[in-house]
């Protein structure tokens, strides 16, 4: 899931907290940390059956909101209270581990035959470069095409062409032509009917596109991924970012057009979700994570439906970005061994299928997303756009790099103003030189 910007702290102090425990921890008490409200919902079911299975333990569940979360969790470094195992995103992972306040758990896997190929997706994503792993995959995530039904079938087309749109960033293919007819304006124009006024629209053909976000993983990464675009020049631990690739330059140029041809929102028109997007009614179709599944298909008075993201140029090729959250334990806790035993039961298919059964978020474990998607369908929200991901090898990981702090501060603002028109396509290689100059400082570290 996407993370906003958190406030700055000290990195040196966290350095001297590496070496302090949390010795002040209530006996028996297991704290555990995330940013996600449903989450912390959805696992507090296996914290009580946890506890029911070992009374002499238990586990508290603390949710903070993800602009404070970090801040937080970097503060409880510093004073060596930080919780005992928490939420984390690989945005964090190389600046927490080189400043030594992650366990690896490779001593706790082999010394309780902890089968990490149970895990379906993430694994990878959590080894450091010191070939350690310092974390369970918690969750995974992709994205769809969400769409008002109802707009879609007055338009003329039926699910069955939404799900086999396709899509190439000279003229958009399919997809570009039917976001084209969504489009009306105030006047009851069509955006590919003549007379339409694309400074009065009324209803977006899409959702908005043109982004901030240096990952685009809700915005323009599904369309470029189809053009063999990768973010960075190794899936892990990367030396930059591919941002002057003339694929990714003529797809910004692509997102950017349909801005200005009035298709859809401009950057910062929106500033709220994209289920509030939908809901509006402003907006026919979006692409929108899957941890939003449920709460679009419980938006009132309107049936969404949801289709798998564009094909590519060649008609054949879908690639769906997907990151993995973190189960990270604490350097400093004091018990690591009652830790990992809460930590590697959240790693359980057992825990996995009762958490996911909110349908909040998906597991990483194979088994328990089948058993989650098969619940969810009972209340007529149906994920097969996902699992087929999943099972059609659609999906590919999110780069793990690091300083991603400095990266968001330093990527955001360009990204602004180049969709403003305040910048040209020469930014874009500005942008590869800073992300290799801000990488090279974590292959420092």
């Amino acid at each position: 899931m996407r993370l906003k910007q958190f406030a700055a702290v000290v990195a040196a102090a966290m350095v001297l907290a590496s070496c302090s425990s949390s010795g002040d921890a209530e006996a028996g008490v297991i704290n555990w940390w995330t940013w996600d409200d449903k989450q912390a919902a959805a696992y507090q079911t296996c914290a009580d059956a946890f506890h029911k299975a070992n009374p002499d333990l238990t586990v508290k569940i603390s949710q903070y909101a993800v602009d404070d979360y970090f801040t937080k969790l970097t503060a409880g470094f510093v004073a060596g209270d930080a919780p005992d195992a928490f939420q984390n995103s690989v945005q964090f992972f190389q600046a927490y581990t080189s400043q030594h306040q992650l366990l690896a758990l490779d001593d706790l896997i082999k010394s309780t035959d902890f089968d990490l190929s149970r895990f379906s997706v993430g694994t990878e994503a959590w080894k450091f470069t010191d070939g350690k792993q310092y974390a369970l995959p918690l969750d995974w995530a992709a994205t769809g095409i969400f769409y008002n039904t109802d707009a879609v079938t007055k338009a003329g087309y039926t699910p069955e062409q939404v799900a086999t749109l396709n899509w190439n960033p000279d003229d958009g293919g399919t997809f570009g032509a039917m976001v084209a007819h969504l489009t009306i304006d105030e006047n009851g124009v069509r955006g590919d009917q003549p007379g339409f006024d694309r400074s009065k629209v009324a209803q977006y053909g899409f959702g908005q596109l043109a982004a901030k976000d240096f990952i685009g993983q809700t915005t323009w990464s599904s369309f470029v991924s189809t053009l063999g675009w990768r973010q960075g020049d190794k899936p892990s631990w990367p030396t930059r970012f591919n941002y002057a690739d003339p694929r990714f330059v003529k797809t910004l140029e692509w997102v950017r057009g349909l801005t200005d041809k009035g298709y859809a929102p401009k950057i910062g028109e929106f500033t709220s979700s994209e289920v509030d997007q939908l809901s509006s009614g402003k907006v026919a179709m979006l692409t929108g994570g899957s941890w939003t599944a449920s709460t679009f298909a419980k938006i009132p008075d309107m049936k969404v439906g949801l289709a798998p993201t564009v094909l590519g140029p060649d008609d054949k090729t879908r690639a769906v970005l997907s990151n993995s959250n973190g189960n990270n334990i604490w350097a400093g806790t004091a018990q690591p061994e009652n830790t990992w035993k809460w930590v590697s039961y959240m790693g359980s298919e057992q825990c996995q299928t009762m958490a996911s059964k909110t349908g909040t978020f998906f597991p990483s474990i194979a088994t328990s997303m089948d058993a989650s998607a098969a619940a969810l369908k009972q209340e007529g929200i149906d994920l097969s756009v996902f699992t087929n991901a999943l099972r059609d090898g659609v999906l590919y990981p999110s780069v793990v790099y690091g300083n991603g702090a400095e990266l968001q501060s330093v990527m955001e603002p360009l990204f602004e103003q180049y969709f403003a028109h305040q910048r040209d396509d020469d930014v874009f290689p500005e942008m590869e030189q800073k992300s290799k100059d801000i990488l090279a400082k974590s292959a420092q570290s």
